[in-house]
């Protein structure tokens, strides 16, 4: 009975004990789905690397422990360490290697946050990215240094030789703030034109397609498409923003105020088509960095945002040739070198031809009572060139050094000669005009949210005529010098995404010298007039991009030591977005202008160049001021484009003899304002490759001189109708544009011939600017065609005719009392005829 018994027990016992490891075996979990529980339960979260967990089965500890019993259970149940950071990340090594790698955690400096799939770019080469709790782990011995990067932040460069393995760490990425291209609309006008957000038009002449009659990205001829641009006499030395002189419009090159910004006195621009990269055109609402006029600005730069490969090109057309090309000296330096030179003098095309009667013209004067012909005889020489040099070098990261230089020369040599009745005069002119200037500008900047900006710039100026008279043995040379130097501080300061503020501090000084000598009879007379200024300037801006919001504000507080006076110029940009489609814009702008060009004779220069600047003197000469308002409506959608602005314009202080009066105030010294208001129209319409426009403005422009018999009566640079059209095709390398431009005539006084003896004549007129000319229409064509060789040699072939119909179109119209005849003379000036043009152009 004893073996059976304790057969009974031993059999019981055995199953006991079976039971108990079977209920054993049943609790043994894999070891990721128990940190999975305590994830869940205390709100934690572990790392580690997959090699270490990989397989392993343990017991679960029980619920009831806390975060810290349970790891603890843990660490003795495995061959694991457990690291406790604050309760919310926990890290897992094993204990045989307590420093096997380097770990880390990632966040956002904005709103602390961990930042997820950052790049780790390890020295070997190898990448990881960070898990979504900012997390990442690698071993110590696979790098000395590692990058972490990701979309949006600066990249930090990290060396883990003199990191303690046994903390994890801490990175903070700082955002990297880079502004948005604040483009409303693209291929306004042409292709590689642009309206920006903040009310300016910005043309890439790299990627400038083609306008009616222009076969180069021309920077003055391109503006005069825009709606409120023109120039009665088709110069580029007399461009009209809203009722302006031309004078009144700021120019800049790389920084540089330019003084003359015509060849062949206006009708080509001194800025060479083939080197600029950014052109910025400010009709009103400028930025309050900008100085020194009381209507447009326009900021041209031929620094490149981004680095570019080295690159050469060489060009001729029927005026000039041209020759241009970028090295890079290293992976941080450059040097860009251009020059341009008038082919004149050795070839005479029909486009020369041309353009020279027109600059020339009225060698055949209509006699006003006789209808006499004076026979008029020249023998003329001329000749332009300029130049550039631009040398960048970076300085590590954060610093870049730019120096700019640019020389621009016109010289012209004429032998005249005119017989009437039997009378022979013969004249021997020399006349001359140069720029030149540099800029050398260092930028820094301090971190991603802070950049320094600092200038010191000069430009230089002459005007030259010598004239030598056979007949009265007479010698006449006029002067005219301008010497501007400056120095710009200005920094921008980026607080959010959203918001950002600019300061500076602005100084300039400008010398200009008038210098008249003429032999028998003796005179001389030199006058020199120096002028310093200093100006502090704030602008704060706000931009969302969400709610289509732009609004920027700024001042600029001027003191002219010579005066010590100030003077506040605030500006204002505001755009908001209505819809996607619709957005409505609001500029405005309060500036003032110290210098100003004057016609003190009209036969001053030759009557080529007949302008002189001069500096005001605060009384005679008063400080030019202008307020500008305007109220624009855009609608852009399904490749329609609707563009129409109103807007308000005075312009305080001006003098008669800066407005080129050639009536019965031509000598009359008084001082006054114009007044403008108006409404500018852009209909535009693109169809796959086809691009047309339309456009229209309307202006009503009067003169305001309170101590004049007539105070009040129009412009002379009033068109109250401005229409133009155009047609663009463009496809592949192809590109074809036609267009018409039709303007009302500008005003005109005539004499009042019912009260003129015409035997004793003495010129009486009528109410100033009573009349119009006729009205000036002008049809343009322009095409160009490029293709590239499979060496990468490309070849650009153009061809333009201006004024197809040979239309005969009066641009002015004045009189005089000629002492040869005794008689009053009618001199009409004549835009160019039916001008044709072609360009060959080779680049690699």
């Amino acid at each position: 009975m004893l073996l059976p018994r304790q057969f009974h027990f031993l059999f019981f016992l055995f199953f006991l004990i079976l039971k108990l490891n079977a209920q054993d075996k049943e609790k043994v979990m894999p070891f990721k789905k128990i940190i999975i529980a305590i994830e869940e339960q205390h709100n934690v979260s572990f790392n580690y690397t997959e090699d270490n967990v990989a397989g392993l089965k343990i017991n679960p500890p029980a619920k009831s422990l806390s975060l810290d019993e349970k790891l603890e259970y843990l660490e003795k149940k495995t061959n694991l360490s457990f690291e406790n950071i604050g309760n919310k990340f926990i890290n897992i090594y094993k204990k045989e290697n307590p420093l096997p790698a380097i770990c880390g955690y990632v966040f956002s400096s904005t709103d602390k946050k961990p930042i997820e799939n950052a790049n780790i770019t390890l020295s070997n080469q190898n990448q990881l990215t960070t898990d979504s709790n900012g997390y990442f782990e690698f071993k110590k011995e696979n790098t000395t240094t590692f990058l972490i990067s990701h979309v949006g932040y600066t990249s930090k460069k990290i060396t883990p030789a003199n990191i303690d393995s046994k903390n994890c760490l801490q990175i903070v990425l700082e955002p990297k703030i880079t502004e948005l291209q604040e483009i409303k609309a693209s291929a306004i006008l042409a292709s590689g034109i642009s309206k920006n957000t903040d009310g300016s038009l910005e043309i890439k002449p790299k990627k400038f397609g083609i306008l009616p009659g222009l076969i180069e990205p021309d920077a003055l001829q391109t503006m005069q498409q825009i709606p409120g641009v023109n120039s009665l006499d088709e110069s580029v030395s007399s461009i009209n923003v809203r009722g302006g002189t031309h004078d009144q419009n700021l120019f800049l090159w790389n920084g540089i105020r330019m003084f003359q910004t015509g060849h062949f006195f206006g009708l080509i621009s001194v800025f060479n088509p083939n080197l600029a990269h950014t052109i910025s055109i400010y009709k009103n609402g400028s930025s309050a960095f900008y100085g020194e006029s009381v209507s447009s600005v326009v900021a041209i730069s031929s620094t490149p945002e981004t680095s570019e490969k080295n690159s050469y090109s060489a060009g001729i057309n029927m005026i000039n040739a041209d020759v241009y090309g970028k090295y890079n000296l290293s992976k941080k330096s450059y040097i860009e070198i251009s020059a341009r030179k008038s082919i004149t003098d050795f070839l005479e095309t029909p486009t020369y031809k041309e353009y020279f009667d027109k600059v020339f013209q009225n060698t055949t004067i209509t006699d006003f009572s006789q209808t006499q012909n004076v026979d008029y005889r020249s023998d003329k020489k001329f000749g332009f060139y300029d130049a550039t040099l631009k040398y960048a070098q970076k300085i590590g990261n954060k610093d870049q050094i730019v120096l700019d230089l640019i020389t621009i020369k016109d010289n012209l040599e004429v032998f005249q000669s005119a017989t009437a009745y039997t009378i022979i005069r013969s004249e021997n002119n020399v006349l001359r005009q140069q720029n030149y200037g540099g800029n050398l500008s260092w930028k820094r900047n301090w971190n991603p949210y802070n950049t320094t900006k600092v200038n010191i710039y000069n430009s230089s100026y002459e005007l030259l005529a010598n004239q030598k008279n056979t007949y009265e043995n007479q010698l006449v040379i006029q002067e005219n010098t301008v010497d501007n130097n400056g120095f710009n501080l200005e920094n921008n300061h980026v607080i959010n995404s959203k918001f950002s503020f600019n300061d500076g501090y602005q100084y300039n000084e400008m010398g200009i010298t008038n210098l008249e000598l003429v032999q028998n009879p003796d005179f001389y007379r030199k006058a020199k007039d120096v002028l310093r200024t200093h100006a502090l300037i704030l602008e704060g801006k706000y931009n969302d991009t969400l709610s289509i919001t732009y609004f920027k504000v700024g001042t600029r507080i001027n003191y002219i030591e010579k005066f010590k006076k100030f003077i506040v110029e605030p500006r204002i940009q505001f755009n908001h977005g209505i819809s996607k489609s619709l957005s409505l814009e609001l500029l405005g702008e309060l500036k003032s202008q110290n210098s100003q060009q004057i016609i003190d004779l009209q036969k001053d220069y030759f009557g080529i160049e007949k302008r002189r600047w001069i500096i005001s003197d605060n009384s005679t000469i008063p400080i030019q001021r202008s307020k500008q308002l305007s109220l624009n409506l855009f609608y852009k959608k399904n490749d329609w484009l609707l563009d129409i602005e109103n807007f308000y314009k005075k312009v305080t202080g001006i003098t008669t003899s800066s407005q080129g009066f050639q009536n019965q105030l031509e000598f009359v010294k008084t001082t006054g304002d114009y007044e403008i208001w108006g409404a500018e129209m852009l209909v535009q319409k693109k169809m796959n490759h086809f691009l047309t426009w339309l456009s229209y403005t309307y202006n009503h422009n009067n003169y305001h001189f309170p101590n004049y018999e007539f105070p009040v009566f129009p412009n002379n640079f009033e068109l109250m109708h401005s229409v133009s059209w155009a047609g663009i095709y463009e496809k592949n390398n192809f590109k074809i544009a036609l267009g018409t431009k039709w303007t009302s005539g500008r005003p005109k006084t005539s004499p009042d011939i019912s009260q003129i003896d015409l035997n004793n004549p003495v010129l009486v007129y009528n109410k100033p600017n009573s009349n119009n000319l006729h009205v000036f229409s002008q049809v343009n064509i322009s095409s160009t065609y490029k293709w590239e060789t499979e060496n990468g040699i490309q070849y650009k072939l153009g061809i333009s005719i201006l004024n197809i119909l040979n239309r005969k179109n009066e641009i002015s119209e004045h009189y005089r009392v000629s002492t040869i005849t005794n008689s009053i003379e009618e001199v009409e000036t004549f835009a160019l005829q039916r001008t044709p043009n072609m360009s060959f152009r080779v680049s690699f």
